[in-house]
């Protein structure tokens, strides 16, 4: 299944499922207030409730409840999560990224996953637009897969940490890559350089529907960027060197994790402009349009505007 948010014509927001990628079903209306409206109210219960939806299919797409997707304007499917840990998890971008700055790889690094936390109330959605930071000249995008935990769990073994995952989507982990030079100096962060925004979407997929694609530590899914149309970024989920399995195990330690957090991947190999270097590609101006694509999971599609076309 595919989950999504969205906001109809009358500007209520609303949570539901997208089927056949025309239609939307709006999943309070169709269970006849059942089901909440929102997707972090699902991930409560949502075992439970996957139960439940279930058993409304099959569904009619004549329902009043149905509606058009051309008619909708989707939402970031988890528009405010619980949290947002960013894990650094495929190793080419590590070692080319650090390379780049002059610096040698870490062993530690392959000794556990480390991740940071960004900002969970920063999120963005399919078109929406991205305000540069107003300090910031080097403006970087992020090709990331992201897990959505749907189970409350501590000291979670990894041999089962899949369980607690409830389905997958594509992240955009947004970096002021000037202000992260800066204050990573100091010996903390990222801080600033990642405050600012992260978007996701357009949808969740549920973790079943990749089962027939898992390869290695990941899932053999295609993952691309792509500014101003232009490709540029080009990975695969299943070239991972930590899993999630093995993030959420880490993550867990002596910590309760909740339905609706987010645990991002890091950055695919060759995903960003740090990574490619200037000489590939400028970092992202005012006006640029960044698509970050992965197979099954759709397209993510933001906009890059001044911090004074905001109202």
């Amino acid at each position: 299944m595919k989950f999504v948010t969205f906001e109809k014509k009358d500007g209520s927001t609303s949570a539901g499922w997208l089927i056949d990628d025309e239609h939307v079903i709006d999943m309070y209306e169709a269970s006849g207030g059942i089901l909440p409206n929102n997707l972090l109210n699902f991930l409560d219960q949502s075992e439970e409730n996957m139960k439940k939806a279930a058993s409304l299919f099959p569904l009619s797409k004549e329902q009043g409840w149905v509606y058009r997707l051309s008619e909708l304007h989707l939402k970031a499917p988890l528009p405010i999560p619980r949290s947002l840990r960013d894990f650094y998890a495929f190793e080419q971008h590590v070692k080319t990224a650090r390379e780049n700055r002059g610096l040698k790889m870490i062993p530690e690094w392959y000794e556990f996953p480390v991740f940071y936390f960004s900002n969970h109330l920063a999120i963005k959605g399919p078109g929406e637009d991205i305000v540069r930071p107003k300090e910031c000249e080097w403006l970087d995008y992020e090709l990331e897969i992201a897990c959505i935990i749907g189970k409350e769990g501590k000291n979670i073994p990894m041999d089962e940490a899949d369980e607690y995952i409830f389905g997958y989507c594509i992240l955009n982990d947004w970096s002021a890559r000037d202000l992260q030079r800066r204050e990573m100096k100091v010996g903390l962060g990222p801080a600033k350089g990642k405050d600012f925004s992260t978007s996701i979407g357009p949808w969740i997929v549920t973790k079943d529907e990749l089962d027939s694609l898992k390869e290695g530590k990941g899932f053999n899914l295609s993952m691309k960027a792509r500014v101003n149309g232009k490709l540029l970024s080009e990975g695969n989920v299943k070239d991972i060197y930590y899993s999630f399995s093995e993030m959420i195990a880490r993550a867990s330690q002596g910590v309760t994790l909740y339905p609706g957090e987010i645990i991002g991947s890091g950055t695919v190999g060759t995903g960003c402009i740090l990574e490619l270097g200037e000489e590939i590609h400028r970092w992202l101006e005012l006006g640029d349009q960044v698509e970050l694509e992965i197979d099954h999971l759709g397209v993510l599609n933001n906009t890059i505007i001044d911090d004074k076309e905001v109202k």
